[in-house]
């Protein structure tokens, strides 16, 4: 089966199923007939951009947030006002705090904004270090976030 067969039955599984790990999503993969390694399952999730949210019953799930239509700028905006908990700035960096188990998604949805100012993000469960160009481009983007979450 192709690439491009299994990368979207991937979306059908994570839009039905609380799916928390590779492993579960390689296993639903195998029971809809398809042939995969963690190696790549491991790679569609990059190549997918997929991120992990709380699901709100104390564990995580996989989810697309990356989508080709009208109200993709819409959706970044929810993402980052239902995740964001507080920014600190640290000369060049923004140090942005979120709820717990959306760091990821808060992270995808400021890099998907594609802000010339931000070098890029890692995040981690709750924190997201987001490494901007200069030191007047991390005041820039703090306006920005929060401009957008009030």
């Amino acid at each position: 089966m192709k690439k491009k067969d299994r990368q979207e039955k991937i979306k059908e599984l994570i839009r039905q199923y609380e799916i928390e790990t590779q492993e579960e999503l390689a296993d639903y993969l195998k029971k809809n007939g398809y042939k995969v390694t963690q190696a790549t399952v491991s790679r569609d999730i990059r190549e997918l951009k997929l991120s992990k949210m709380s699901s709100g019953t104390g564990r995580q799930k996989y989810i697309f947030i990356l989508q080709d239509d009208d109200s993709l700028e819409e959706k970044y905006v929810s993402v980052l006002k239902n995740g964001f908990v507080s920014l600190e700035p640290a000369l060049n960096i923004l140090v942005v705090k979120t709820v717990p188990g959306m760091a990821m998604a808060v992270a995808a949805a400021l890099d998907a904004m594609k802000w010339n100012e931000v070098a890029g993000c890692i995040a981690g469960d709750d924190t997201i270090m987001m490494a901007l160009r200069t030191i007047p481009d991390a005041a820039l983007v703090r306006d920005k976030i929060y401009k957008i979450i009030k």
